[in-house]
């Protein structure tokens, strides 16, 4: 099985708790749907650096070899869903942060599938809140070798706006 198979029913990781690990802004969300009628079932993975930087990057499922101790973030609510995954080691990093998956003018790294669209995927954070990481405490991860043997999460990222009352507060360009 590959990653991004059978997302249509299954989503969000850690969204077990009513808190989704990866989140996508309306903008990302209008060219990851576009980007999936051309190329099909499409994945991120969380880039740890080198040589494009700290990036979500975008593939066609199946490209990107997910490893046995990456983290499945989720799987984001757009079209038939698009899991996010993370390096183990990263997302012990990242663990305590919501991934807010982006779109701005540019050109980010030659690998990911928007790079010709003149745009790039930007990753922004959002802190959980005291009560959202103990909560999420309890829940256990999705690693490649567990999604590999069939577990999947319960729910989907949702697309979020990051303007109006309602927006998180992230961090990266533009968050408040």
């Amino acid at each position: 099985m590959r990653p991004g198979d059978d997302a249509r029913r299954h989503s969000g990781e850690r969204r077990r708790h009513g808190v989704a690990g990866a989140v996508i802004t309306p903008a990302a969300a209008q060219l990851l749907a576009r980007l999936q009628e051309r190329h099909g079932a499409l994945m991120f993975h969380q880039s740890g650096g080198c040589c494009d930087g700290s990036s979500p990057m975008c593939y066609p499922s199946g490209d990107f070899l997910v490893g046995d101790r990456d983290v499945l973030l989720g799987v984001l609510d757009v079209g038939d869903g698009v899991p996010v995954w993370i390096s183990g080691p990263q997302y012990e990093a990242w663990k305590h942060t919501q991934l807010v998956i982006d779109v701005v003018p540019g050109r980010g790294g030659g690998f990911s599938l928007e790079a010709p669209e003149g745009v790039r995927f930007l990753s922004r954070g959002r802190v959980f809140t005291d009560d959202e990481n103990a909560a999420l405490r309890g829940a256990g991860v999705i690693t490649g070798a567990a999604y590999e043997r069939g577990e999947r999460p319960s729910e989907r990222g949702p697309v979020v706006a990051l303007d109006g009352p309602a927006a998180p507060e992230t961090c990266g360009p533009g968050g408040r």
